[in-house]
């Protein structure tokens, strides 16, 4: 009986090994895209509940470039302390939440990050009325922070190294974070730049009373992240993103696509639209599947416009490479 017991239970797992992401995610006919539980500009649901935000079109160009429907994703919000759960489940088969690319969670986690899509790096946000110019003078400061984030461990190693000390407030959900530092309980909130000028931005009752501290004390390299040991997904998300960044430099955009794929005559755009070469059957897809998510998504400078320009983000690091940014696409051919 217990044979039989282990030799089902090989089976089954054979079975769940054999079917692919790709295979579970056509089945299920939506792609399940882990999401921040609510950051503007990275994914938020707006107030129509439409998710919006640089993490959500990662999401709707990989549904776009399988499907060829960019809505067909299911966003399944996390913190930070599920977000990792969730992927190693299985419950999402992409995270796109805002997530710092590092050696722990690549090589220790078991996932694989498919590329960056924000860089970024830590500040700190402190009230006003402190009259704080510098973390250099943040000695002995109560500090809003969450649990399971490099913010974390950097916040400590940054008061260590400066021989500094600051008394954490450690809370797991942003939305109580928030209005514990609004409230006055912290005296600083301290994550990711962007997260910083997001909420200043969106969530702060009047923006004027808080500033935003010049030094950056970590690099952050955000990006979407998938499960080891699927190659083919792991194919499929990292090229959705770069064609997004490919497209910018490409000079597509989801205004002019249709045209461009009628008219151009050059080598690098009628690969990217499927009209020469096989590119979309190498990742199992349909040879349009760019074109789809220029068309239906946009590129990484639409996406950037739409989401993070109204919020007082500036392209800086986040341009193309060739305007002086770190953003880069491996060549698509």
């Amino acid at each position: 009986m217990k044979r039989l017991f282990l030799l089902a239970l090989a089976f089954c797992s054979l079975a769940h090994a054999q079917q692919s992401t790709l295979d579970a995610v056509r089945a299920r006919g939506t792609v399940a895209c882990g999401t921040n539980t609510g950051l503007a500009g990275f994914s938020q649901p707006d107030s129509k509940g439409v998710w919006r935000g640089i993490d959500v079109d990662v999401c709707r160009a990989v549904a776009a470039a399988v499907f060829g429907d960019a809505s067909k994703v299911r966003y399944v919000p996390a913190t930070t302390q599920q977000r990792f759960t969730a992927l190693q489940s299985g419950e999402v088969d992409l995270l796109s939440r805002n997530t710092t690319w590092s050696f722990s969670r690549d090589a220790g986690l078991g996932f694989n990050f498919t590329g960056v899509n924000f860089y970024d790096g830590q500040g700190f946000m402190v009230w006003k009325k402190l009259n704080v110019k510098s973390a250099k003078q943040l000695n002995g400061a109560t500090i809003c922070v969450q649990p399971g984030t490099t913010t974390e461990l950097n916040l400590a190693d940054y008061f260590r190294a400066n021989r500094m000390t600051f008394k954490p407030v450690v809370i797991d959900k942003l939305e109580e974070v928030l209005n514990a530092y609004f409230a006055g309980r912290c005296d600083v909130f301290t994550t990711d730049m962007s997260g910083l000028v997001s909420v200043r931005g969106s969530r702060a009752p009047n923006a004027a009373e808080h500033v935003i501290l010049p030094e950056i004390i970590s690099k952050e390299p955000l990006g979407p992240l998938v499960r080891h040991g699927d190659d083919r997904w792991f194919d499929i998300v990292k090229w959705s993103l770069y064609a997004m960044i490919e497209a910018e430099e490409l000079g597509l955009t989801s205004r002019n696509i249709d045209e461009q794929a009628r008219t151009s005559k050059d080598p690098s755009v009628q690969r990217f639209v499927g009209a020469s070469g096989d590119l979309g059957k190498m990742l199992g897809l349909d040879n349009r599947w760019a074109f789809n998510i220029v068309k239906q998504v946009g590129n990484y400078g639409e996406s950037f416009e739409a989401n993070l320009k109204p919020l007082g983000f500036e392209r800086g690091q986040n341009a193309l490479w060739k305007d002086g940014g770190l953003m880069y696409s491996p060549p698509i051919r």
